[in-house]
C-alpha cells in the first residue's frame, strides 16, 4: 500500500510533465488526420485538440490545488491579447459584418487561446535544469524522426498527409510526385521548413554546449530535410539566422563549415534551386494589341502556388510594351493553352457554346494579335501576395485600424503573419501579441547575460531560431499553423521558465559577447 501511495504521489507531482512529454511527440509526429471537418472551411477538429483540452483541464485542477506556478505578468498580457481577439471577432461579426460565419470566426478566436495555453503548462512543469535537458533530448529525438521521415518521403515513397488544399485536408495518405516538396509529418512544406529553422539553431547551440558530434550530425540531417522541403522563405530565413547566430557567438570556423555544407546539400533539391533562381526572372508578357489586356503564359504545378491559394488573376495592365520578342514553341503552347482556358471559362459563365473548329479559330485569332515583350517579374507565389492577399489584408485593416476585420475574415491564408494580424485583429491585437513575444525574448536575453558561457549557446540558439521564424512569418502564416504554433509556444514556455535556473549568483566568471 505504501508503494502504491508513493507512486500515486510521484504521478501527481509529475503529471503535467508526463503530458508535456506526450505533447512533444504527438504534435510534430501525428499526421493531421481530421476527426471532424468544420463546415465552409478545410479546418478540422483533430486528435491534438482533445489532447489539449485534457491538458488544460489537468492544468486548471493542479492550479486550483496550488500545485503549479504561473507567471502572472505574462498571464495578464496573454489575457489582454485574447480579449482583443474576441473583441475583434464580435465587432467583425455583429457590427462590421466582415466575419461571415459565426462559428468559424469563433473557432479561429478560440484556437489563439488553444495554441498559446501550452506556454503556461510547459512553464509550470519546469522545476530544475534536469527538466530542461530532459525536454530538449526528447525534442531532438523527435526532430531526428521528422527529418529521417522527410528523406523517406522523398526517396522511398513514404506517405504524406497534407492540408494544402480542401481535398487533401480530408485526410488522404499521399505518395508525392518526384518534383513535389516534402512535408514529412507536417501539413505542408512551409510549416515543416519553419519547424526546422526554429530548432536548428538550438541544435547547434546544444552542440557548442555539449561538444558531441551526434548533435552536429542531427543538424546536417535537418539541413538536408530543409533543402528537400523546398521552402524558399524558410531557406533564406535559415541562412540569415544561423549566420548571424554563429557570427554573434564568434564561431567563425563553424559558420564556414555550415555554409559549405549548405552549398553542398542545396543541389539535392532541384525544386529549391529553381525557386530561388526564378524569384525575379525575365518573363514573356503577352499584350493584346486590341484590348490592351495582358497575361503571362505559365504552366503551373500545385507546388508553384502559395499555401491556401489556387491561382491568381494577375493585373499587369501597367506594363508598358517595348520591342516585340521572339516566342519559342514551348511558350507559344502555354500561351495558347491559357487563351483556350480563358475562353472555356468565359463560355461556361455566359452559356456560349463553341464547336472544336470555332474555339481553335478563336484561339488562333486572339494569339495572333498578342504582342510578346520581355519583363522582369516576380514568380506566381510572390505576385499572388503582392496583388491579392497582402492588399486584401491591408484593406481589412483600414476598415477598423484598432480592431481589424475579425478572425477568419481574411480566409484561410494571408501569406504573411504581420499583415494577417493587422487585418484580423487591428493595432490592438497586433501590439499586444508583439508585446508578448518581445517580453519573452527580452526576459530570456537579460538572463543570458548572467549565464556560464556553455549555457549561453543553448539559449542564444532559441533566440536566433525565433529570429529566423520571425523573418519567415513575414511571408507565411506561421503562428496560425497548428503544428508550428504549438511547437513555438511549447519551446517559449520551456526556455522562459528554465532561464532562471542557469543564472549565476555571481557573474564574475561569466563571459559576455
Amino acid at each position: 500500500m505504501q508503494r502504491l501511495i508513493h507512486w500515486l504521489k510521484w504521478i501527481d507531482t509529475h503529471l503535467l510533465k508526463i503530458f508535456i512529454i506526450g505533447f512533444i511527440f504527438l504534435i510534430p509526429l501525428y499526421p493531421k488526420l481530421p476527426f471532424r471537418m468544420i463546415n465552409y472551411t478545410y479546418i478540422a477538429v483533430r486528435l491534438e485538440d482533445f489532447y489539449l483540452v485534457l491538458v488544460a483541464v489537468l492544468f486548471v485542477v493542479q492550479f486550483l490545488r496550488k500545485k503549479v506556478k504561473i507567471p502572472w505578468k505574462m498571464m495578464f498580457l496573454f489575457i489582454a491579447f485574447w480579449v482583443a481577439v474576441f473583441a475583434s471577432f464580435l465587432w467583425g461579426y455583429y457590427v462590421q459584418k466582415t466575419v461571415i460565419i459565426d462559428h468559424l470566426g469563433f473557432l479561429h478566436s478560440v484556437r489563439r487561446i488553444e495554441y498559446m495555453l501550452i506556454f503556461f503548462v510547459a512553464y509550470s512543469s519546469i522545476q530544475s535544469k534536469k527538466d530542461f535537458f530532459l525536454y530538449l533530448k526528447f525534442i531532438f529525438g523527435v526532430l531526428f524522426i521528422v527529418s529521417v521521415y522527410g528523406f523517406g518521403q522523398k526517396f522511398l515513397g513514404w506517405p504524406a498527409v497534407q492540408t494544402m488544399n480542401p481535398e487533401y485536408a480530408k485526410g488522404y495518405f499521399l505518395i508525392l510526385e518526384s518534383w513535389s516538396r516534402i512535408s514529412s509529418t507536417f501539413a505542408g512544406h512551409y510549416d515543416l521548413g519553419a519547424y526546422l529553422i526554429l530548432l536548428m539553431p538550438i541544435v547547434i547551440g546544444y552542440y557548442l554546449y555539449k561538444g558531441s558530434k551526434k548533435y552536429f550530425v542531427l543538424f546536417i540531417i535537418s539541413l538536408g530535410t530543409l533543402v528537400l522541403a523546398g521552402s524558399r522563405a524558410s531557406y533564406i530565413a535559415y541562412i540569415f539566422s544561423i549566420s548571424i547566430f554563429l557570427f554573434y557567438v564568434r564561431k567563425f570556423k563553424l559558420l564556414v563549415v555550415i555554409l559549405i555544407a549548405t552549398a553542398i546539400l542545396t543541389p539535392l533539391s532541384d525544386n529549391l534551386a529553381n525557386r530561388l533562381s526564378r524569384t525575379f526572372q525575365q518573363t514573356k508578357v503577352f499584350v493584346d494589341s486590341e484590348t490592351g489586356e495582358t497575361f503571362v503564359a505559365r504552366t503551373l504545378r500545385p507546388d508553384d502556388l502559395p499555401p491556401g491559394d489556387f491561382g491568381s488573376n494577375s493585373n499587369l495592365s501597367n506594363i508598358q510594351t517595348g520591342a516585340p520578342v521572339v516566342v519559342d514553341a514551348k511558350t507559344e503552347e502555354a500561351a495558347r493553352k491559357n487563351i483556350r482556358e480563358a475562353l472555356v471559362k468565359q463560355a461556361e459563365e455566359t452559356g456560349k457554346k463553341y464547336s472544336p473548329e470555332e474555339i481553335n479559330a478563336t484561339v488562333n485569332q486572339i494569339f495572333l494579335r498578342q504582342i510578346p515583350i520581355n519583363k522582369f517579374l516576380p514568380d506566381i507565389s510572390i505576385s499572388t501576395r503582392l496583388q491579392v492577399s497582402w492588399p486584401r489584408a491591408y484593406q481589412a485593416f483600414t476598415k477598423n485600424i484598432y480592431l481589424g476585420s475579425g478572425p477568419s475574415s481574411l480566409g484561410e491564408a494571408t501569406d504573411g503573419d504581420y499583415l494577417r494580424w493587422l487585418g484580423e485583429t487591428g493595432l490592438v491585437g497586433t501590439v499586444l501579441l508583439l508585446a508578448i513575444l518581445g517580453s519573452i525574448m527580452i526576459s530570456i536575453m537579460k538572463k543570458i547575460r548572467n549565464m556560464q558561457l556553455k549555457y549561453k549557446y543553448i539559449f542564444y540558439g532559441f533566440i536566433f531560431g525565433f529570429i529566423g521564424l520571425f523573418i519567415n512569418a513575414g511571408y507565411i502564416d506561421l503562428f496560425e499553423a497548428s503544428k508550428l504554433a504549438y511547437t513555438f509556444w511549447l519551446l517559449a514556455g520551456i526556455f522562459y521558465a528554465s532561464a532562471v535556473f542557469f543564472v549565476q549568483k555571481k557573474n564574475t566568471a561569466s563571459l559576455k559577447f
